[in-house]
């Protein structure tokens, strides 16, 4: 790398060096300059035009360009900000409502509980706060306590769950306290218990803590509501000192009536593997169940994904990384919610368009599109917008805000109708395990789109029995399938849902209505045949032309659904201008969940000059120079051998290259005179030192960053290469 410049030419912070009154001196110095050599080239007649480099001069293009792009920057990150905070909220809205009637149920349990401890007798305030008399009846001394199942793999998703949960308890007018299962470690012991649940409860922290402390603080001015005690995952917890505090807890059950709230991943005999008998016998359980993690996932992309949350969508391959992603690394909404962000923080990085999702979301009718007020310039933004590839495609006759517009509105509608598929075909297939994550990655698919209009509805119309396994689409195929399933009452049942789900298509919805009407007359028919006295040999006829009307409504109904999907199910990327509104890079996205370590640290060292931005190696060829770092000088250099690499001849090629042989030359032109031959021994012996130092110093982080393998004892004078190619 170049040398650095003297600590007294630095500036003394980096804010000062990018400030407009700092890098006037510079200006003022290079000015100085050209008027010296203006003042040499007087004599000759000529004169040289001065260009005013004075803050008052009007800025040219390239800054006017910076201070666009940088304007279009600050809207997109306004945007994503917009954007996620509505994914965000999403979010927990529908994770707060899903649990809604488990929350209930608790919330009724827990009142119902503290009306029995409170009928078992209630204390004066000096027997509630002083440790004896101790309770001898078997039935004072247990602890009510809730054991609630996540089914989560890991116990990330229980947090924001049990964080709800006490809030929720919280408003009903319970005393709650949140506990982690690092409060119930052998470090701290039970005393760590206590002190969490009195910084809580008293809003201060108390040493030594003591839990007749906890019993003045209840008997004062709480003692008409129930104290609640959470703990998120007692599988984590240390076993002992989850007995000890349940023990201590049952001799305080009358004094101070905690009711415990336990989660549980796995299984509901946890508390059996890990508490003693002792501590198990004060307990007295109810249980309850959460919704487990795949329907809370398909609530989330029914919410965020499917419906119109925000106007941000991903593309998919992205889709199907994501799903791929959350289930075979931890299976938790985290990591998916993770993801989610890490692409939508992409896509607005990426797309310089990506600042009208702003107002795509707040406007109904985007008839009124001014292009310009984005930050760029609208010839920059035009030639964007219409250089997509997804324009491409198509013919644009007039490049206007109009034709945009109208393109933006007929993106909705298309949008509007493919979510109606979507949710048809999921109420349709949900009773049998159909899950909303696999239909959405199949109806995005933009290459199956194409191949379910022409040969797939062909076979089907055709060989209407047909098996799952010859249909092409998996769960897609699966749910159109189901309608041939149901019964006559089934059918009526979901095509009142279809109803309601196709309101905002009048297309979609109109044909589900002249279904509907169909089931209802045959119905009546129906009704009329049942009340009518027949002969016995009409019956047979009667109840077989009852089976073929209803048998020709289902076929209707197959017919219906797979019009919809034919017809009105056009996946985001076939639609034009989606870039705007889609992020599709998934590479992007598996580098930054996943990453590849030891790749980056390959293109590092061989394109340094990105990060370092020095004007001596940017000015270089591919060739090595004697300025490069010293790693990069080395890795270069590694390429050029194969499995091993000879150390001797490493560390030959490597003094070539940082003892610049110009130096010497130059030297020995200067001092022409011989010199003593002690004191140029010596300086060779400290120059050959360094470089030896130098190149140790290299080999060492090519070993740590784990491209090299040191020497062994078999073969000292070799090192292995780790990592070939990129």
């Amino acid at each position: 790398m170049a040398p650095s410049p003297t600590d007294d030419s630095l500036p003394s912070t980096i804010d000062e060096a990018f400030t407009e009154n700092n890098l006037q001196p510079f200006f003022v110095l290079q000015k100085g300059s050209s008027r010296k050599s203006d003042r040499k080239s007087s004599g000759t007649g000529r004169t040289k035009r001065r260009i005013d480099l004075s803050p008052a001069s009007p800025k040219d293009s390239s800054s006017l360009e910076d201070e666009k792009e940088n304007e279009n920057m600050n809207l997109r990150m306004e945007a994503f900000e917009f954007v996620w905070s509505k994914i965000e909220s999403t979010i927990k809205d529908v994770l707060r409502d899903i649990n809604t009637n488990v929350f209930n149920e608790i919330q009724t349990w827990v009142h119902q509980s503290f009306n029995t401890i409170r009928s078992l007798g209630t204390p004066d305030f000096p027997e509630a706060t002083q440790s004896f008399p101790v309770i001898t009846d078997a039935n004072s001394k247990r602890l009510f306590t809730g054991l609630v199942l996540t089914k989560n793999m890991e116990f990330v998703d229980d947090l924001l769950t049990f964080e709800e949960l006490g809030k929720h308890l919280k408003y009903q007018g319970c005393h709650v306290a949140n506990l982690s299962s690092l409060d119930f470690t052998a470090k701290n012991g039970v005393g760590g218990c206590l002190r969490s649940l009195l910084r809580q409860f008293l809003k201060s922290t108390l040493d030594p803590a003591d839990i007749s402390i906890l019993a003045s603080w209840y008997r004062e001015e709480n003692y008409n509501n129930p104290v609640v005690v959470i703990i998120d995952d007692i599988e984590r917890c240390c076993g002992s000192v989850l007995s000890d505090f349940i023990l201590m807890l049952s001799e305080w059950a009358i004094k101070i009536p905690v009711i415990l709230i336990m989660g549980v991943a796995t299984t509901l005999d946890a508390p059996r593997n890990m508490l003693p008998s002792n501590a198990l016998r004060c307990l007295c359980p109810f249980e309850f169940t959460l919704g487990t993690p795949a329907e809370r996932m398909d609530a989330i992309v029914e919410a965020v994904l499917v419906k119109p949350c925000s106007g941000f969508n991903i593309g998919h391959k992205v889709a199907v990384f994501m799903r791929n992603y959350f289930l075979s690394q931890d299976g938790t909404l985290t990591s998916f919610i993770r993801a989610l962000k890490i692409a939508c923080t992409q896509h607005f990085y990426m797309e310089p368009l990506s600042a009208i999702l702003h107002d795509f979301v707040l406007e109904e009718d985007n008839s009124v599109l001014e292009i310009g007020q984005y930050g760029l310039s609208s010839e920059v933004m035009w030639r964007h917008v219409f250089d997509l590839p997804s324009c491409q495609r198509v013919r644009v006759n007039k490049q206007t805000s109009a034709s945009l517009a109208n393109a933006f509105s007929e993106l909705k509608r298309l949008q509007n109708q493919w979510r109606a598929v979507v949710l048809c075909l999921y109420v349709t297939g949900k009773g049998e395990k159909v899950r909303l994550l696999d239909l959405f990655c199949e109806t995005i698919d933009p290459i199956s789109q194409n191949q379910r209009e022409s040969d797939t509805y062909m076979k089907f119309e055709k060989d209407p029995v047909i098996t799952p396994s010859r249909i092409k689409g998996g769960v897609l195929w699966e749910a159109v399938r189901l309608v041939r399933d149901l019964s006559t009452s089934q059918l009526g049942e979901l095509l009142k849902i279809w109803d309601n789900l196709t309101v905002d298509v009048v297309e979609i919805n109109d044909k589900v209505k002249e279904l509907l009407s169909l089931l209802k007359v045959d119905d009546g028919k129906s009704s009329k045949k049942d009340l009518t006295v027949t002969p016995k040999r009409h019956a047979s006829r009667i109840q077989l032309n009852i089976v073929k009307d209803s048998e020709s409504l289902i076929d209707k109904a197959a017919k219906l659904i797979e019009c919809m999907v034919r017809d009105y199910m056009c996946p985001i990327e076939c639609i034009p201008f989606h870039e705007i509104f889609c992020f599709k890079d998934v590479d992007k996205l598996r580098l930054a969940l996943i990453g590849d370590p030891r790749r980056r640290i390959q293109v590092d060292l061989l394109e340094f000059q990105k990060l370092l931005c020095c004007s001596c190696c940017t000015q270089g060829s591919s060739g090595l120079l004697p300025s490069m770092h010293d790693t990069s000088i080395m890795y270069k250099l590694a390429q050029e051998h194969g499995d091993l690499i000879n150390l001797h001849d490493w560390y030959q090629s490597f003094k070539s290259i940082v003892v610049c042989p110009s130096n010497s030359k130059k030297k020995s032109r200067q001092s022409p005179l011989p010199k003593k031959r002690k004191g140029t021994k010596e300086s060779e012996n400290q120059s050959e030192a360094s470089i030896q130092a130098r190149f140790c110093r290299a080999v060492t982080e090519l070993q740590i960053t784990g491209l090299l393998r040191m020497p062994s004892k078999r073969r000292p004078d070799f090192a292995q290469r780790v990592a070939f190619g990129l």
